[in-house]
């Protein structure tokens, strides 16, 4: 039996009444830039998130360069970033002038490891950015008492973990600002690029509003160099519908995971320590016969994908930095053994049965 990584066909049916009638009313009402759906929008995921702000924007990318850019992070600036993580996290620092520094991460929970990141602080750094990833957030407690010792703000790169928590706590919530990517296979998608920032601070937000907007909160009152980075309204009008079901949509990811835990004897199951809510937008698993645990879910038509093939340090585009293999030597470790298998709320017992007795046979 062949079972998708992903179904949002699946997902699209089972609310279909409720997105078609939003994007039909962005029509009927020729709402194709700006209109209430996305204050609405942001001021439900604000809530949701336990921030007081969210400000729409074009794709979680853009949501990290406004961030550092709200922060006032730019040229000569360092930041550092998680070697394990996708190319947005770093790419961003880049792309706003800064330079990111990259840290190992912890084998287990595949998140920024608190206990190297001072040794990667200089007098140019001025930020983190830990990614929870897979939807399992990173050691906050640990990294929120690096940043205050040394006066660093800490961004949070949320696009995979909408909804997780620490002791109760939603992520987003624990630094000075938090991003996020509506991406459609996120566990909060829309039907095209979208991205969200929060924040607690009121100032910023209103900085971050400007910056998506060409610098600007009244039409032709241009304040600061801004950029073209609204929130679309027909995306802002689907994730307004798809938030009310977020909730169920995540207890369901977090039963098939538990089933996962129960079924699966051949692989290394996701770490997650206590009073983590891990949200599961990826299920990894890890073996040191990864590439064979592949072959046999290609050949049985079972959906699946390396989440991420190399270290960012060891990609062609930081070639200039010059890092060589075994610096980051966790991060090569899990590039080489990790391997995501099909995850959506949607999912059967039947599907998640399958899949676990395909990699079984290891």
């Amino acid at each position: 039996m062949s079972v998708p990584y992903a179904d949002l066909t699946a997902q699209y049916l089972s609310i279909k009444s409720e997105i078609d009638k939003a994007i039909q009313d962005c029509i009927d009402q020729t709402a194709f830039i700006g209109g209430s759906v996305i204050k609405e929008f942001e001021e439900d995921f604000a809530q949701y998130a336990g921030a007081n702000f969210c400000v729409g924007c074009a794709n979680g990318t853009d949501a990290i360069e406004i961030a550092l850019k709200a922060l006032g992070v730019g040229p000569g600036d360092e930041v550092l970033v998680p070697a394990l993580t996708w190319i947005s996290t770093a790419g961003a620092v880049n792309n706003i002038g800064a330079e990111p520094v990259f840290v190992d991460v912890l084998e287990d929970q595949r998140t920024i490891d608190p206990a190297l990141i001072e040794a990667k602080i200089t007098d140019r750094t001025k930020a983190i950015i830990p990614v929870h990833l897979y939807g399992l957030p990173a050691r906050m407690s640990e990294i929120m008492q690096i940043a205050n010792k040394h006066g660093l703000k800490v961004i949070e790169d949320s696009a995979q973990a909408h909804g997780a928590e620490i002791d109760g706590k939603r992520i987003g919530s624990f630094g000075q600002i938090a991003t996020y990517s509506f991406y459609p296979g996120k566990n909060l998608g829309a039907y095209g690029d979208a991205g969200g920032i929060t924040t607690n601070d009121e100032e910023l937000a209103k900085t971050c509003k400007m910056i998506t907007n060409h610098g600007q909160l009244k039409k032709h009152n241009h304040q600061i160099i801004g950029r073209n980075s609204r929130l679309d309204t027909i995306q802002a009008a689907i994730l307004k519908a798809k938030l009310p079901h977020l909730g169920e949509w995540t207890e369901k990811r977090i039963a098939h995971a538990k089933k996962y835990f129960q079924l699966l004897s051949a692989v290394k199951t996701p770490a997650i320590p206590e009073g983590y809510k891990h949200v599961f937008h990826v299920f990894a698993i890890q073996s040191q016969t990864r590439d064979e645990v592949k072959e046999l879910l290609d050949q049985a038509g079972v959906g699946n994908a390396v989440h991420y093939p190399n270290p960012l340090p060891l990609v062609p585009s930081y070639a200039y930095k010059g890092h060589q293999s075994g610096e980051f030597p966790v991060s090569e470790k899990l590039c080489a053994e990790i391997l995501s298998i099909p995850m959506f709320a949607e999912m059967t017992e039947t599907q998640i049965e399958e899949v676990a007795s395909i990699i079984n046979q290891l």
